[in-house]
């Protein structure tokens, strides 16, 4: 049985914390160090996770969770003995940020408190301090773990020790480039859209329900189900233009038109909280005409021409008539949009339902025809993409994916650094645990020694 790291999810243990003292006796069932562990710290868990239909017997859940408490405080026990300290500025930054997504799935900030039973300062005072819990046993971790690396004979040793039948199957990758242009008279598409929203802007000032209005015109999938409401969100998650005119209304006012890379937008103030705005919108986008469809369809035409042809290369064509800003200055090149992934290397289910559908069909090398889709804002593009380079699906192996294999080889190299610190540190540490958790077959002995 593989040891599993201790990472909690912190929207869990806030509704851990959201159990009354009423349910759950607050008695203290283990002490580590200087760290203490509340019976309510367990159950609290444990309910959760029965809530989220683990299917682990609960006699058995309730001593999984114990054990994973307490090997966390067996990692922020060495932290202070370390005194490793994180930033609060980095702690404040991922509080705000997960505060909005859990309001957001919550649907309002009165949703929240009624789930966890608590007042917003109370959540945030929680999550808080199980934020900067996290990230104080990932710096322990990351100290333990700091010199280690893997050889080559390593990474083979270990590619070895997988049974063939057990190895992941890679999906298929490709590299693209791309060449997107902007027809001529966007401006008049821009004018149509920008007097739509100046009428519905009028007949909201009128008396009109902006929510009503949001559902019927919006083009904001997200949002307009919602009446265009955003949920709150701080300035960082909202585009600039859009938080700089949502921070300046008040309360319940239409905002004159904002642009943004998403469209255009009139915006309603529904409330604002500290850092904090919740906003309701109606996103409306240019859209082209078929005179502009037919010319963005026939100056691609050509531009492929020129490429098949070897009168221009395609980097060169991106560089000289691409209207996509993210990927002409480096000749055309895609790159994932997940900004901790940017890279090359894509599988299809990473690309757009439409290029998704035109690749499945191509060869090495191939320019596609000119065809539709959408860009990372949601805004239509017609474009030609080329196949530069593809790795067929197949199983993991050492000549392909060695870079991936030394990742998987690395990280099994600390986690056994961790389960040996983690043995080694229970015979270290005072530890004092509940008679009640006496019978439980924990993965590591010495606890009750």
């Amino acid at each position: 049985m593989k040891k599993r790291l201790i990472v909690i999810s912190v929207f869990t243990i806030l509704a851990i914390s959201a159990l009354s003292a009423q349910q759950i006796v607050e008695s203290i069932v283990a002490v580590v160090g200087n760290e203490v562990i509340y019976l309510s710290d367990v159950e609290g868990q444990v309910v959760q996770l029965k809530a989220e239909r683990d299917p682990t017997p609960v006699d058995e859940l309730r001593c999984r969770v114990f054990e994973d408490q307490m090997i966390q405080k067996l990692f922020l026990d060495q932290a202070r003995i370390d005194s490793i300290e994180v930033s609060p500025e980095n702690v404040e930054a991922d509080l705000n940020s997960r505060l909005t997504e859990y309001i957001r799935r919550a649907g309002s900030e009165q949703a929240l408190e009624t789930y966890f039973n608590k007042s917003m300062a109370e959540i945030r005072k929680d999550l808080r301090e199980m934020l900067t819990n996290q990230y104080i046993v990932q710096e322990t971790q990351g100290t333990i773990a700091q010199n280690i690396t893997v050889t080559p004979a390593e990474i083979k040793k270990y590619y070895n020790t997988i049974p063939k039948d057990s190895l992941p199957l890679v999906p298929r990758k490709v590299q693209l480039s791309i060449i997107t242009v902007e027809p001529p008279d966007m401006e008049a598409s821009k004018a149509e859209v920008r007097q739509r929203l100046l009428d519905l802007r009028s007949r909201i000032i009128n008396g009109e329900s902006f929510s009503t209005l949001a559902i019927l015109y919006s083009e904001d999938p997200g949002t307009a189900p919602r009446g265009g409401e955003t949920g709150f969100a701080t300035r960082g998650e909202l585009a600039k233009p859009y938080a700089e005119a949502a921070w300046s209304l008040k309360k319940d006012v239409v905002s004159k038109i904002v642009e943004t890379e998403f469209g255009f937008h009139i915006i309603q103030l529904i409330e604002r909280k500290g850092d904090m705005v919740n906003s309701r919108h109606i996103l409306l986008k240019p859209k082209l005409s078929s005179d502009q469809t037919e010319w963005a369809i026939l100056k691609l035409d050509s531009i492929a021409s020129l490429v098949r042809n070897d009168s221009l290369t395609f980097q060169r064509a991106a560089l000289m008539f691409s209207s996509d800003k993210a990927t002409r200055a480096n000749g055309g090149k895609m790159v994932s949009e997940n900004p901790s992934d940017r890279v090359n290397w894509m599988t299809l289910d990473e690309l757009s339902k439409e290029v998704n559908l035109v690749v499945r069909n191509m060869k090495l090398g191939d320019i596609s025809e000119p065809f539709r889709t959408t860009d990372s804002k949601g805004n239509s593009i017609y474009c030609i993409i080329r196949l530069d380079d593809e790795i067929a699906p197949h199983r993991v192996n050492i000549t392909d994916d060695y870079n991936y294999l030394s990742d998987l080889a690395l990280r099994d190299k600390q986690n056994k650094t961790y389960q040996n610190w983690i043995a080694e540190k229970i015979k270290r540490t005072y530890i004092r645990v509940s008679e009640d958790f006496r019978d439980c077959k924990f993965h590591y002995s010495g606890w009750f020694e």
